[in-house]
């Protein structure tokens, strides 16, 4: 009777057993089912197209700072009157068709002689003097600025020597197109209307594109897909030729 019992105590044990095994393969199936599914959306997420192969957000590649800010009204107060600023110089200065000059003359003479006035009749009009500070530019801003100035500047020049020299026809003609397209604007309008077209958009495209992103990046896929059909068939048809006459002109 003893020996029967323990087999058969031994063998619930078994079972026991088995039954537990079954229970943690079948969580560790699960959770491994889980975690698919957790990593699958993050896998589809980077697999959606954005205009320009933007991987940040439209904050972070405007800077992430103040200016980012302003551009895309997080303070629609500030937003409003930097707009409303840029909107009245324009107004200022191409339909009241005053000049820039005049307007700097106007101001300094005006302010020099309230602070000449102030300055001799205090004691007339029972008020202090006025305090005019101490300026001093300190040095450091100026040569950090010299500096990344200085960088963008020898980077330019390294780009427009790639182009000139013909190392790289695409974006030569890239270019060249940018060019002839800003020519014919420049030909519609003044520079500081240009500049305050240019402003206007930095202050609503950014903002419209963050609101409706999911609609426009798919349309961008499909114009940039076809753009670079066209340009294949351009390169079969024209640039490939070019680059063989290039060649044999070089070889002879």
């Amino acid at each position: 009777m003893a020996e029967h019992s323990e087999s058969a105590g031994s063998a619930v044990e078994s079972m026991i057993e088995k039954i537990s095994e079954k229970i943690h393969a079948h969580d560790s199936s699960s959770s491994d089912s889980d975690d698919d599914k957790s990593v699958s959306p993050s896998s589809v997420k980077a697999k959606i197209y954005r205009i320009f192969g933007r991987e940040k957000p439209v904050h972070m590649v405007l800077g992430g700072g103040k200016p980012a800010d302003v551009f895309l009204w997080r303070n629609k107060k500030i937003s409003a009157n930097v707009l409303g600023g840029a909107t009245a110089i324009w107004v200022f200065f191409e339909l009241l068709e005053y000049h820039l000059l005049t307007l700097v003359c106007h101001v300094l003479i005006l302010a020099l002689a309230m602070l000449f006035l102030w300055s001799n009749a205090h004691t007339f009009i029972n008020k202090t003097p006025p305090r005019i500070p101490e300026v001093h530019l300190p040095e450091e801003p100026f040569l950090q600025v010299a500096a990344a100035l200085r960088i963008e500047i020898n980077r330019g020049f390294v780009v427009l020597r790639d182009i000139v020299t013909g190392r790289d026809l695409k974006k030569f003609l890239i270019v060249i197109a940018g060019f002839w397209v800003l020519s014919i604007v420049g030909s519609w309008c003044n520079f500081l209307t240009l500049f305050y077209i240019s402003f206007v958009l930095l202050h609503t495209v950014p903002v419209l594109y963050e609101k409706y992103e999911d609609k426009v990046d798919p349309f961008a896929e499909k114009a940039m897909i076809e753009i670079k059909k066209q340009y294949a068939v351009f390169d079969v048809k024209v640039l490939s030729k070019i680059r063989k006459g290039s060649l044999k002109g070089k070889l002879a």
